[in-house]
């Protein structure tokens, strides 16, 4: 918001060659976005007391309430809004990923070929644990077709190379790497596959679902805890410089919980972390202390905690691992009518779900394909049945990729929240529309349709399987755009406001912290991102485009744009 001009000169007159004093400090002169309501709302200036906001308001009042020497911030022009929030997420993740090279569409120099990836990995990888590791990796945007085992093995034809896939669920190793894996024809696999190249009778060198996995674990085996600390430090510069201030890590292990609580707890961390086991690692955690304190940050309002317990169905719908009602339409490579695939069984579903509502612990569920979220669906409302608990707990069905209709009247009646992954329709919307046909295609991650029936629901980008950046996922929310340029369900296309709110007031409401965080307001944390431009005030498809200038996190810079 343009601050008038008698304003603005009283107000430069008034801090004249004042000394700053500590802990007091005032933004102006700019679209400061509060995200307080429905619709959007501006106020000239805020004041940040120590980490909290003191006062959000007119330029006037703002004076008499920063005291007679505050910091002053001149946000000439640009846009504050409050920090971002990771409602989805693999914070410990990314973090083992800086140990590898950065290959994604979103890395400094994203490789369009695979003679450029190769090339990157010779000129900027370092053996790890005996290996090259490359990560991010997505052959779609790939010029000249997906990586292969014989490109890989003529460029290292002794050393082990393990590529992974921006999905996390696949990946590729030369021979070397098979060997070393110990990864033959022979192998057994439970869930996922180990691909055979038909004409030639050799593995593809291809690790799909557990293969992969578990392979991820061989490659980057275990080192010490000093490594692992500094490898969080690379994250949290990733997520600060892409204006997120709270960053999440789901399917945490007993030792990822251990040390996210030390990082933070000894300050080697300024983000608040928030980690989401599985409901057998939670099983864990209630054996050691039954009344474990869920939900709650070591230092208050912030810190570290324990969001709840994740409860998984199916998998990824872009390899036809989601559940679905009706068959796949291209089924290639899997039986006829393949409909995907369950994680769980329901009554191990049916028994988390309950136990959950019983102790008041949140309820995570993870559902991509229709039949996924039956399953998750018939849980939790047997649960609420079961143990008359009727208020709202801030249940959350992360993806809800392919809801239908009926199920979203039950997430209502449910007080279900859905959390969407919107970048799947431009990282797979081409993708879909051949596996799964044109209407599926259409009508997945239906936001309009939430919105019409007074659903709130928040969106994230599960980094890093669609990227790091906020308003990327905000850019296809609005635009529905495919990679491969079609507009994919243009009526469920959302408005810029409706996005943000996904990024900031829900995500807070998810995790029971709207008193605390999720909009500039009186009280609340000094969680803030400074951006180039206004979201609200650009062209849709320059959404993307806006630069994070400042994080600042408990009131002070956590990054700053070079």
């Amino acid at each position: 918001m343009k601050i008038p001009k008698i304003y603005f000169s009283v107000f430069l007159l008034f801090i004249g060659t004042q000394v700053f004093a500590d802990n007091v400090s005032i933004y102006f002169n700019g679209d400061i976005l509060t995200m307080e309501g429905d619709q959007p709302q501006y106020v000239e200036a805020v004041v940040v007391k120590g980490n909290k906001i003191a006062y959000v308001g007119n330029l006037r009042d703002s004076l008499n309430q920063a005291g007679i020497n505050p910091e002053v911030h001149d946000l000439n022009g640009q846009t504050l809004l409050p920090g971002f929030i990771d409602a989805w997420g693999h914070f410990t993740l990314i973090a083992q990923n800086t140990l590898g090279v950065n290959l994604g569409y979103f890395s400094k120099k994203p490789p369009r070929t695979t003679q450029e990836l190769i090339g990157r990995l010779k000129a900027e990888a370092r053996p790890f644990n005996g290996w090259i590791i490359g990560t991010e990796y997505a052959d779609a945007f790939l010029s000249d077709g997906p990586l292969t085992i014989s490109e890989l093995d003529e460029a290292f034809p002794n050393q082990p190379v393990f590529v992974n896939n921006i999905s996390t669920l696949t990946g590729i190793v030369n021979s070397a790497g098979l060997r070393k894996l110990d990864i033959t024809r022979a192998t057994k696999v439970i869930q996922g596959m180990i691909p055979v190249n038909p004409k030639t009778g050799k593995l593809t060198g291809e690790l799909i679902g557990m293969p992969n996995l578990n392979a991820t674990t061989k490659v980057f085996g275990k080192y010490p805890q000093a490594l692992t600390i500094e490898t969080y430090r690379k994250a949290e510069k990733i997520y600060a410089s892409n204006g997120f201030t709270t960053a999440q890590s789901y399917e945490t292990t007993i030792e990822d919980i251990r040390n996210m609580r030390k990082a933070v707890d000894l300050n080697m961390i300024s983000l608040d972390l928030i980690a989401l086991p599985t409901y057998d690692v939670v099983d864990q955690l209630l054996a050691t202390n039954p009344k474990y304190p869920f939900g709650v940050y070591t230092k208050g309002h912030v810190g570290f905690k324990v969001a709840g317990i994740l409860v998984s169905t199916d998998g990824a719908p872009q390899l036809r691992l989601a559940y679905f009602t009706k068959p796949y339409t291209d089924t290639a490579g899997f039986p006829k009518d393949w409909r995907g695939m369950t994680i769980l069984s329901q009554d191990l579903i049916d028994r988390y779900a309950k136990l959950a509502y019983e102790k008041n612990i949140q309820y995570y569920g993870y559902s991509n394909g229709d039949a996924g979220i039956d399953m998750s669906l018939s849980a939790i409302t047997k649960a609420i049945r079961e143990t008359h608990v009727t208020e709202d707990r801030r249940t959350v069905i992360a993806h809800s990729f392919f809801i239908r209709d009926d199920q979203l009247d039950q997430y209502k009646t449910n007080k279900i929240l859905p959390q969407f992954m919107p970048n799947h329709i431009w990282m797979y919307g081409d993708v879909y529309k051949k596996i799964l046909g044109e209407e599926r295609a259409i009508n997945m991650v239906p936001l309009n349709l939430a919105l019409t029936k007074g659903i709130q629901f928040g969106i994230h980008n599960d980094t890093p399987s669609s990227g790091p950046s906020a308003l990327f996922t905000i850019w296809t929310a609005v635009n529905r755009m495919t990679y491969g340029g079609d507009v994919l369900g243009i009526g469920e296309r959302i408005d810029p406001y409706t996005a943000l709110r996904g990024f900031t007031t829900v995500p807070a409401y998810q995790y029971k912290e709207e008193m605390s965080k999720g909009s500039i307001a009186a009280g609340k944390l000094a969680d803030m991102v400074v951006l180039d431009r206004n979201p609200l005030k650009v062209d849709p498809m320059e959404i993307k485009d806006i630069q994070i200038l400042k994080t600042i996190k408990n009131g002070k810079d956590l990054y700053v744009r070079p």
